[in-house]
């Protein structure tokens, strides 16, 4: 079965290409759409009603661009939006939430910490995910202004540093030997985690199997293409020079208003 049609990605900012670059890296035929919604950044602290209408604002989007199946690149909307997609689209939607199953089954002390928004922590999924491993102590920290900071360019800041370590040595006292970053703009941050955090504490993020779960579902579902590899396209509706950084200046970034 073959589909040429793009494959769409949205998150509320520039977080979400963390998790777009590991799906260009696996399918480098398909080609993807990237929306960042950093006019409306962070989702984290909007209301599950202002959420889901956010993300069908950016559905409809992608669809009207011809988007064969879209990829939820944001925690806090997959946990509060996708059930609401899944129900009013008939196009294939794949979502991320943190990876809590893989911290819990390997966790040696027991105990795993989750770095996530404010909208994450208090969605019903990632409860009802939570309440699966009874035997696992999870700690979990709201990283209030990380997603602005990132937003703003300012990645490597003091206060960045500042809130990290804020965020952090709790959690390295209490034991943790997993950290779970539940947020799509996180990855970002693991070369500074890294400098705080004790060698043995493993750091999860969700890239790369929302990436091989893309691959199973174009398999199952939708239909790979079979043109040669194509430029990715980027749209963002705020200052496009953060995320032209993030992706490190190789491609073109388009403001558009959305």
């Amino acid at each position: 079965m073959t589909n040429n049609n793009p494959i769409g990605v949205f998150d509320s900012g520039i977080g979400g290409t963390s998790i777009w670059s590991a799906i260009h890296d696996l399918l480098p035929n398909e080609k993807t759409i990237y929306l960042a919604d950093s006019k409306n950044a962070p989702y984290g602290q909007k209301t599950k009603e202002e959420i889901v209408a956010l993300s069908k604002k950016n559905v409809d989007l992608l669809l009207g661009m011809g988007c064969k199946m879209i990829v939820v690149a944001c925690n806090t909307a997959t946990t509060n939006a996708i059930r609401e997609l899944r129900a009013d689209y008939d196009i294939p939607f794949i979502g991320i939430e943190p990876a809590i199953k893989p911290a819990a089954n390997n966790s040696k002390t027991q105990v795993i910490g989750i770095l996530a928004t404010k909208g994450t922590l208090n969605s019903e999924l990632f409860n009802k995910t939570a309440e699966m491993f009874q035997n696992t102590t999870i700690i979990e920290q709201v990283g209030h202004g990380l997603v602005q900071l990132i937003e703003d360019g300012n990645l490597y800041s003091p206060e960045m540093t500042a809130l990290l370590e804020l965020y952090l040595i709790p959690m390295i006292d209490a034991n943790i030997d997993y950290l779970v970053l539940g947020c799509s703009h996180y990855p970002y941050l693991i070369p500074q985690i890294k400098k705080i955090l004790p060698e043995h504490i493993q750091i999860i993020d969700s890239g790369e199997a929302v990436a091989r779960q893309t691959q199973n579902i174009l398999r199952e579902k939708v239909g790979f293409s079979d043109a040669p590899e194509s430029e990715p396209e980027f749209y963002v509706n705020s200052d496009p020079k953060v995320l032209e950084s993030i992706l490190d200046y190789k491609y073109p970034v388009i403001k558009k208003d959305f």
